[in-house]
């Protein structure tokens, strides 16, 4: 184990050593920065996470969904080099709990299982491209308002319904 991990860290060396990783994850920091700072005042937004080369995100809530221990977060997946809408629970009770609610929603359909570190995840841009940057941060941005309100009308039909029961 040991033997992989020191050449992890001579592989990681050299490409830092090249700068293009330094640069683009600086680039892309930046701007999970700036949409956040774009996003609309309807919504409460939280801290970025910068992750561990895996995840950045940024969460955003309105008193509806800090009610209910949830909050949205616009996600970019450094693997996919994609954006993503999450849906997440304040623990992982909650969690399980709305994904009972979910997990047969149009939004997961495709799962068989909840993902690792949320109740739902959609991609809002799956081409980052800093070229039409403009472009590409209105669709993200309206992408994530608009799924996140379709979402949390589901859920609060969903418990409408259970409030008749």
């Amino acid at each position: 184990m040991e033997k992989d991990i020191q050449t992890s860290i001579e592989i990681y060396k050299e490409q830092l050593h090249y700068g293009h990783i330094r640069t683009a994850y600086l680039a892309l920091t930046k701007y999970v920065a700036e949409l956040k700072s774009g996003f609309p005042k309807t919504y409460h937004t939280g801290g970025i996470s910068f992750g561990y080369l895996d995840y950045t995100y940024f969460p955003f809530f309105n008193a509806y969904l800090r009610s209910r221990k949830l909050r949205f977060g616009v996600v970019l997946n450094h693997e996919q080099m994609q954006f993503e809408l999450w849906l997440m629970g304040q623990n992982g009770e909650v969690q399980k709990r709305y994904w009972e609610i979910l997990k047969l929603s149009q939004w997961n359909q495709d799962r068989k299982e909840m993902p690792q570190y949320s109740v739902l995840e959609v991609v809002l841009e799956n081409q980052i491209d800093f070229n039409n940057k403009e472009t590409m941060t209105e669709n993200i941005i309206t992408g994530a308002i608009s799924l996140a309100s379709e979402i949390q009308k589901y859920l609060e039909n969903k418990d409408g319904e259970s409030s008749v029961c």
